[in-house]
């Protein structure tokens, strides 16, 4: 029976903090990973999502704090995001 997980973790390289969210869901295609951080894209019926969630994350970890956010995934295989922040 399949068990939805997410998983945190952290670690300290150098002047950085890597902090990773991994789940074990289904994964993001190919054909859409390219356009999940634009403002207003969703997956999600009309009314239903406001694709706004990933973009704001985005941009308040890249221009806010000076980071970088990225995904890596595959279809079937789940998904990691990882925020990379320099240390004060």
């Amino acid at each position: 029976m399949y068990q939805p997980t997410i998983t945190v973790s952290t670690q300290k390289i150098d002047d950085q903090i890597l902090i990773k969210v991994q789940d074990n869901g289904n994964g993001i295609s190919e054909a859409i990973k390219d356009k999940i951080f634009q403002p207003f894209f969703t997956t999600k019926p009309t009314g239903q999502g406001t694709g706004l969630g990933l973009s704001l994350a985005y941009d308040i970890v890249t221009k806010g704090h000076g980071g970088t956010l990225e995904i890596l995934t595959s279809e079937g295989a789940g998904s990691t995001f990882i925020t990379t922040l320099k240390m004060l």
